[in-house]
Formats: C-alpha cells, sequence, structure tokens
C-alpha cells in the first residue's frame, strides 16, 4: 500500500468517525495526519457541517453527536488562530458547558503556546462563546502559559463551575465553596473582576439562606481576612461598582461583600467622595449603606464639615422619607456638637424646603429655626430665599422666624403643567437588504419593541417573497442549527419569530399549521391567553405562507409606532394584493382590520376607495370604518361575600370582564380573533399561568383602547399585592385610541395603587398622557379608587406615593380631581383607613398650589376630632385650604 493510500485511508476512517458521531475516536485518529492531510480533512468537515444543519427536523439526537465530533476535528485541523476560534464558537457547534473539551484540548497540544493563548484570548472576547467555552479557554491558558482572560463569559462560566452539580445542596461531602474559591489559582483575578461585572451571575447574588454553604459574599470576606485576595482590591472593585449603580439584583454581590469586609474608618475616609456619590444617586439601599458609613465618620468627628453639607443636600434632594429623615437627624447632632457648622450646614439644610413632604419640609424649617442664631446676615438672608419654596402651611411659621425678608411665590394665576401630547410616530420601511433584516433579527431587545418587531417580521416576509434561498442561507448562517424541531420554542426563542424562521429553512413539521391556525380559548381561557393567541396565529400563518406568492408583505405592518394603521395606506396595500391576484392571509387580514385607525380624519375617504376596490378584502374594511359598532368591553365587580372565614376575597377574584357581542369578528374572523365578538361567556378569567408577550398586547389593539383595558385588569388586579411589570402596556393603552370608559379608569386605578414602584410611575405616565389628550376621566378615576381604598385593595402609601409624582410634574389640578372623587367614601368609612393621612397631605398639597375651593364630603368630620395625628393635622390642613 502507498502512502497516499494509506493517508487516504487514514482521512477516510476519520470522516467517518466524525459522521457517526463518534468524537472520542478523532484525537487518536488526527495525530498521523500533516497540516497538508488536515487542510484536506478540514474542507470535508465544513462540508459536513453545512450537511448536518438540515437534519434537525428529523435526526436531531444524531445531528448533535456529529456537532460534537465536528466540534472538535476542526478544532485540530484549523492552522490558524483565528480559524480556530471561529470554529469552536460557533452558534451550531458551541457545546453545553464546555462538553468534548477535553478532547479539544487533546487536538491542539501540538500547538505553540502562541497559538493556544491567541485562541483563548478570542473565545473569551465573546461573551456566549466564553461561558460555555470555560473548560476549553481555561485549558488552553493553562498549557500556554497567559494570564487568565478575565471577561464577562468567561466570569459566568467559571462561577457556573462551583455549582459542581448543585452537590453542595445535596451533599454535605461535598467541598464548601470558601475551599474550592482557595484552591483555584484564578480565584484572586476573577473575584475583582465579578465585583466588577454589571451584570452578576446567578451565582453570586444568592442569599445567605438559599445557600449558606455556596454564599460567595462570605466565602470572599474569609478569603479578604486570610490574605488569599487583596483587601484594597476587592475594596476598590465593590465601592466602583455600587457607585455605578444599575439593579438591585446586580449589587446585591458587592453590597453584600463590603458589608461582611466591614471597611475601616480609615478606609471609608480614604472613599469619602465616592460614599457621597452612592448618596446622590444611588438605589435606597445603596445611599442608605453610604448614608451609614458617612454618619458613623461625622460620629466620630472625621467627617469633613463641607463632605457633610454635601452629602446633606444630596440626601435632602432625595425622596426617600427615611432618608431625609435620617439626614436631618444626623446634622441636628453634628449641630448640637459643633454650632459653628452652622453656617455651612444650614443651607443644605434648605434643600428640604422644596421636598413634597410637608412634614418633611417642618422639620427642615424647626432645624433652621433651632441654630438660625448662628450664622450672619448673609446666610440669613440665603435661607429666607430658600424659605419661598415651603408649602402654604409652613409659612407663618417661615414668616415668624425670617421676618420679611422671605419672599414666597403668591398672586400668579395657576398654571396646570402637563407633558405635550404624545404624538405618534410614522413607522420606518422594513430593512432594505437581506444583511439588515438578518441584524434586526439578531438585534437584542427586538423582542421587547412591537414596532420593531412588527418591522423585523413584515422585512422577513418581504425578503422570502423576493429570494427565498438567499433569505435562508443568511438564516443559516446567522443562527446556526438551534432546536427549531421542538415546538415549545417558537414562542420564546429569537423575539418570537422562530416559526417563521423554521418554516423558511424547512426544519417544521407541516403537519403543526392546521392545528394552529384553527386556534381557539376556550371558556376558560384568560384574557391574556387570548391576546398572545392571535399573535401566536399571525406568526403559525406567516410560517405557512412565507416564501410564497401567497404572502408579499404584511397588511398589518403598522403605520404609527402606537400600532395602529393609517387607513388610506391599508386601502393601498390591498390595491397592491388586488393587483397581484393575491387573496389576504386571513390572521393577516384581521389584525390589519383591528389597527386600522377608524377615528382618523381620513377613514371616510378611505372607506370609499376600499368599497371601490371591489374585493371581498376590500369590501370588508369599508363595512369596518364605516360601522357604528366597534369593539366593545365592559368590567363588573362581583359582591363581597358574607362569610370569608374560607377564603379571602381578593379583589382579582370579584372582576367579570364582558367582551360585547359583535356579530361581525365572530362570524368572519379568524378562529383566535373571535373572542374579541363576545364568543366566550362572561368569567372572571384569572391567570394562573407565567404571562408572555405582554408587551405586544397594546399594538394587538391600538384603536380599541376600553377592550384593551379591560384585558389588563385582570393582571393589574392580580398584581396589586404582588408581581411586577404588569403596568407596562398602560402608557401604550393611553396613546392608543378608541371609547375610554370604566375599563381604562379601573386599569388606571390599580396600576396607581401597584405594589412595585417601577409600575406607579407607568401608571402616572399613562395618567399624565390621558390627562394631557383630554381623554383623562379623573371623576371615574376618583371613584374606581374609592372603593379599593375602602376594602384595602389599594394602600393608601401607595396611593400616595404615585400622587405625589403626577402632582410633581406640575399636574396639581389633575391630581386633585381624581383625589376629590376617591377621599369622601373613604374619609366617612366607620373606622379610619390606615395610613389616609399621607393621601389627604397630597390632596392639601394640590389644593394650595392649584387653588381649588370646594366642600369634601365626610373631611370636617375627620379634622375636628381631636389629637394630632398625621390623619387629623393633615384632614385640618386640607378643610383650610379648600377654604381660603
Amino acid at each position: 500500500m502507498t502512502a497516499v493510500t494509506e493517508v487516504a485511508v487514514e482521512i477516510g476512517k476519520l470522516m467517518e468517525a466524525v459522521r457517526g458521531g463518534r468524537a472520542e475516536e478523532v484525537p487518536a485518529l488526527l495525530e498521523g495526519l500533516g497540516a497538508a492531510e488536515r487542510r484536506t480533512v478540514l474542507a470535508r468537515l465544513k462540508v459536513l457541517r453545512a450537511e448536518v444543519r438540515g437534519w434537525e427536523s428529523k435526526r436531531p439526537r444524531e445531528a448533535a453527536d456529529v456537532r460534537r465530533a465536528l466540534y472538535v476535528a476542526g478544532a485540530g485541523c484549523h492552522p490558524g488562530a483565528a480559524g480556530a476560534a471561529t470554529w469552536l464558537g460557533g452558534r451550531d457547534l458551541l457545546p453545553w458547558r464546555s462538553e468534548g473539551g477535553d478532547l479539544v484540548l487533546r487536538v491542539v497540544a501540538g500547538q505553540t503556546p502562541e497559538w493556544l493563548a491567541d485562541v483563548a484570548g478570542r473565545l473569551a472576547a465573546r461573551p456566549s462563546v466564553a461561558e460555555h467555552s470555560y473548560r476549553v479557554i481555561r485549558g488552553l491558558a493553562e498549557r500556554a502559559g497567559c494570564a487568565v482572560p478575565a471577561t464577562d463569559g468567561y466570569v459566568l462560566g467559571w462561577a457556573w463551575e462551583f455549582r459542581a452539580g448543585r452537590r453542595w445542596r445535596r451533599s454535605a461531602d461535598a467541598p464548601a465553596l470558601l475551599d474550592r474559591l482557595r484552591e483555584d489559582p484564578q480565584t484572586p483575578v476573577l473575584v475583582v473582576h465579578a465585583l466588577s461585572m454589571a451584570e452578576s451571575p446567578d451565582e453570586l447574588t444568592w442569599t445567605l439562606t438559599e445557600a449558606p454553604r455556596a454564599h460567595w459574599p462570605t466565602a470572599v470576606a474569609a478569603l479578604v481576612g486570610e490574605g488569599v485576595l487583596d483587601r484594597a482590591e476587592v475594596l476598590g472593585a465593590a465601592v466602583s461598582r455600587l457607585l455605578r449603580g444599575g439593579r438591585p439584583r446586580d449589587l446585591r454581590f458587592p453590597l453584600d461583600v463590603l458589608r461582611l469586609v466591614e471597611p475601616t474608618a480609615a478606609e471609608f475616609r480614604e472613599r469619602v467622595p465616592d460614599l457621597v456619590g452612592m448618596v446622590a444617586d444611588g438605589p435606597s439601599p445603596i445611599a442608605g449603606y453610604a448614608q451609614e458609613a458617612l454618619a458613623g465618620l461625622a460620629a466620630d468627628g472625621t467627617l469633613p464639615t463641607g463632605a457633610l453639607a454635601e452629602m446633606t443636600g444630596a440626601a435632602l434632594f432625595r425622596t426617600e422619607k427615611k432618608l431625609v429623615r435620617a439626614q436631618l437627624t444626623l446634622v441636628g447632632k453634628v449641630l448640637a456638637r459643633e454650632p459653628g457648622a452652622a453656617a455651612e450646614l444650614l443651607p443644605a439644610v434648605a434643600e428640604v424646603f422644596g421636598n413634597e413632604d410637608t412634614e418633611l419640609q417642618g422639620r427642615g424649617l424647626k432645624l433652621v429655626g433651632r441654630h438660625l442664631s448662628a450664622v450672619d446676615g448673609s446666610v440669613r438672608l440665603e435661607l429666607a430665599g430658600q424659605a419661598g419654596l415651603l408649602s402654604p402651611v409652613h409659612r407663618q411659621a417661615a414668616v415668624e422666624l425670617f421676618g420679611g425678608s422671605v419672599e414666597f411665590v403668591a398672586g400668579l394665576p395657576y398654571e396646570e403643567i402637563l407633558p405635550p401630547v404624545p404624538e405618534p410616530q410614522p413607522v420606518g420601511p422594513p430593512a432594505a437588504t437581506v444583511e439588515e433584516l438578518v441584524e434586526d433579527l439578531l438585534a437584542k431587545g427586538v423582542s421587547d419593541d412591537p414596532v420593531r418587531f412588527e418591522r423585523a417580521l413584515d422585512g422577513l416576509v418581504r425578503h422570502a417573497h423576493r429570494d427565498r434561498e438567499a433569505l435562508a442561507r443568511a438564516v443559516r448562517e446567522a443562527f446556526g442549527a438551534t432546536s427549531w424541531h421542538e415546538p415549545y420554542h417558537f414562542a420564546y426563542e429569537s423575539h418570537g419569530v422562530h416559526s417563521v424562521l423554521a418554516a423558511l429553512v424547512g426544519t417544521v413539521e407541516r403537519s403543526w399549521f392546521g392545528s394552529r391556525l384553527s386556534w381557539e380559548p376556550g371558556a376558560t381561557a384568560c384574557l391574556h391567553e387570548g391576546l398572545t393567541g392571535i399573535r401566536d396565529t399571525r406568526l403559525w400563518e406567516a410560517a405557512s405562507l412565507v416564501g410564497t406568492d401567497a404572502l408579499p408583505f404584511l397588511l398589518a405592518a403598522p403605520t404609527l409606532s402606537t400600532g395602529g394603521i393609517d387607513p388610506a395606506t391599508l386601502v393601498e396595500r390591498l390595491r397592491a394584493y388586488r393587483d397581484a391576484g393575491v387573496e389576504p392571509a386571513p390572521a393577516d387580514l384581521a389584525q390589519a382590520l383591528l389597527r386600522v385607525l377608524r377615528a382618523d380624519p381620513g377613514a371616510g375617504r378611505a372607506a370609499e376607495e376600499a368599497w371601490a376596490l371591489d374585493t371581498p378584502a376590500g369590501l370588508r374594511l369599508a363595512a369596518w370604518l364605516r360601522s357604528e359598532k366597534p369593539l366593545a368591553a365592559d368590567v363588573r365587580v362581583l359582591g363581597r361575600e358574607e362569610d370569608r372565614s374560607l377564603l379571602r376575597w381578593y379583589v382579582m377574584h370579584r372582576l367579570v370582564v364582558d367582551i360585547a357581542d359583535n356579530a361581525v369578528v365572530r362570524e368572519e374572523f379568524p378562529p383566535s380573533f373571535r373572542w374579541l365578538g363576545g364568543s366566550l361567556e362572561a368569567a372572571p378569567r384569572q391567570c394562573s399561568h407565567w404571562i408572555v408577550g405582554g408587551e405586544h398586547w397594546a399594538s394587538i389593539l391600538p384603536a380599541d383602547r376600553e377592550v384593551l383595558a379591560a384585558c389588563l385588569v385582570p393582571s393589574l388586579a392580580r398584581s396589586v399585592d404582588g408581581g411586577r411589570e404588569t403596568t407596562e402596556p398602560l402608557t401604550a393603552a393611553a396613546e392608543a385610541e378608541g371609547r375610554v370608559g370604566r375599563a381604562v379608569a379601573l386599569a388606571l386605578a390599580l396600576g396607581l395603587g401597584n405594589g412595585d414602584a417601577d409600575d406607579r410611575l407607568r401608571a402616572v405616565d399613562a395618567l399624565l398622557v390621558l390627562a394631557s389628550r383630554g381623554d383623562l376621566d379623573a371623576r371615574r378615576v376618583g371613584e374606581e379608587l374609592a372603593w379599593l381604598l375602602a376594602e384595602g385593595s389599594v394602600k393608601p402609601n401607595r396611593l400616595a406615593d404615585a400622587a405625589r409624582t403626577a402632582a410633581a410634574t406640575g399636574a396639581y389640578g389633575t391630581v386633585w380631581a381624581v383625589l376629590a372623587a376617591a377621599l369622601p367614601e373613604v374619609l366617612g368609612a366607620e373606622k379610619p383607613v390606615r395610613g389616609l393621612g399621607e393621601v389627604l397631605a397630597v390632596a392639601a398639597d394640590c389644593v394650595e398650589r392649584c387653588g381649588a375651593r370646594d366642600e369634601l364630603a365626610g373631611l370636617d368630620g375627620v379634622a375636628s376630632a381631636k389629637g394630632s395625628t398625621q390623619l387629623v393635622v393633615q384632614a385640618k390642613r386640607l378643610r383650610d385650604a379648600l377654604r381660603r
């Protein structure tokens, strides 16, 4: 046998092993091959890799084994570091957590240290690749003798390795995290990097209760004490990370480390500017920690007065009452000990005069009054100028303190300040090239933005119609081999378009289309399933038709940022369909009808042009635009049960949403849309499942605001005492078109009383948007709040926070109009509502600023009560303000 024949046989054996998915045989078979032979093998491996991409739907397990063998063989055949790194980081080849990594290290053992270090660096620089290639990267770096590649992705993989298959939870014999970190030579570098990461690895955020043997902050603090970790580096990284701010979850690790390491007073003094910055801009827990640290220095007399003044101005500018009270107390103690610091500290204290909370204003004014004699005339004049910001309730006290030098802004007519009326922005055209489209599909955040999502989906349909094969090649290259053969991936992966992508590249079973296109929610389905089902049906319909002449482009692609479609544009799209001899896809047309803006000034003209098309779709559009019976919904509240001893009667159990009867929708729309015509029986329709895709709900019904709000009510009611991000569609609903009725008012009321501060802020935005558009029914919102407050579903402190935030924008009259309708029922309750004093304080502030004059039922009875509780004090203040 000749040498050439022997080489050919060896290459054949290697390719047979790879094609058979026997990765373990690859290293030995590669040993006898030279550089030229490996180049020959590499060309064949690339052909096989492309072939395997088409096996996903019918031979998934076999494909996985072959990809593993390809992963190993390709690493051993690439002569250049760049090519090897690209191969090892390929989306379709990248294994789960470095599976096959030991085999890769064997096949590259003969490469130079420089080559190994180059590949390690390239892999570590790609976050998702580095996380799953941790063992390979580590092995390459150790063999090259190079520095640890400290990147976010590499640290994610490193931290995951310490789970040890979660043995620390299951076995008392498993080594503790501390022991394993102590033994790992990479720990000093990677812990410091982990402290600095913008997004902390999940393992590092576990609490001591969740994972006592794997609590990272405890282990890190112990290693600092042992000298394994450099104390200055750890403190510097933790403080720097906290100073940058971010999500509470991502700040938990550095904050816990800092608490456990327990910096000394000297170490805190070195970082006073950073601590002051945290007080000014950090999230509440971080600001509170920094405040405590600086307060300790102040108590020792080692905090410079200038730093304390800067810290005071920052703390008093914040909205958290706890921080403001603590700062006023701290300054009071310092001034009692050092009266000479008054000239520098009192102007900072005066920051509180502009606070929204009148009780805090009063505390600050008393503090200034106690130490005013210690300052000269210039400081006194400065403080008097700041006193002009005080609420009317404190103005008499300010005049008595400062005399005639205080000037209040008075006599000017009140002017309500509302945000500009939001103007819907036109949606740009879809991507002009396949390359731009792929970038759109891969872009982060596409799934969270309905406009970007719809633009990408329309682009996908258009380019598939023009050149299906070219687009399919680009998609395979960009996305690699994914689990598109598994149905459950379609709802969650790749921004919800995986069903369309899978159909485009031919890896979806055609038999799936029938059941999904005929899906209809059952009588027990919740409204959110109905909304999500509409979106899913559209995607499956697009998947069934993508790349065919039956779907040249989407009729339902929005023309405006609200999700709405300009009527004239929809007519033009139907005309293009008619001229091409194409019948509209049922779900696409149905969604287009739901999105077309029937209240648009050009709707009448568009109806005439649609009628003139003389096509079934044109006639349907014309009738839809002329219809005097739009979609409608109503919300009813069931009465309380007499006996609640066995079941707490939550508000979410009592709300019933009724979808009005609409024969056109029930008879002419596809099955997944028919519930919008009243086909489901009236039921509370609570959600017992994880809600997915809520950000798209508003764009499904951009012309029917009241129906959209009714669909949101169940989840809003459910999250009054828990849950987050349920109010996200509220602002979009406020910007939508259509009727405003009880559903909108109730959705706003529930949002304003939400348990999450960010959710309340979004509800405030929606309230102000409606007010600026002239669509807010303040009385109705107040009436919904009244019964929610009275029965305890909405907590007064949460409503007060939302109302105060809205009023602070300048909308005092709007907020008062809402509260004026909400308060009488609550004030007249037999038993005082706990915490109502906070709401009365906001109401009083609104009345004092907007100059409202009115009589509020039930107010006199509360205001005339004896005592000095906040409820009584604020009731008197509100009564006096209304009578001025």
